[in-house]
């Protein structure tokens, strides 16, 4: 591949656009683009390498899952869980020195 520089159009996933679209090398790091700018809608963000997010539809999914887990098995639920301490929650006192306003 012949060497990258400033102002070159390659392919890369725009954040903005939420598509594959050409974009310009904005700025460099040891010959690789760090940052990018999208030619169709001009965001400038860090070089994707032409890959999308995961999508987070997969993290609802998994969610389900262990909801739908839990009323099916509670126990294996909880296993996976971390058991957490419980404490009674206490009203939140105003800061030493500060007086608070009463509306009348």
């Amino acid at each position: 591949m012949a060497q990258l520089r400033l102002g070159d159009d390659i392919d890369d996933y725009c954040v903005r656009c939420k598509r594959l679209t050409n974009h310009s090398i904005v700025s460099l790091m040891n010959t690789e683009p760090a940052k990018m700018r999208c030619r169709s809608c001009y965001s400038e963000h860090d070089y994707r390498r032409a890959e999308a997010p995961p999508p987070k539809k997969d993290l609802r999914k998994s969610a389900l899952f262990k909801e739908v887990l839990a009323s099916v098995d509670p126990q294996s639920a909880q296993a996976e869980q971390p058991a957490e301490p419980e404490q009674p929650e206490q009203p939140a006192a105003p800061p030493a020195g500060k007086k608070t306003r009463r509306k009348s």
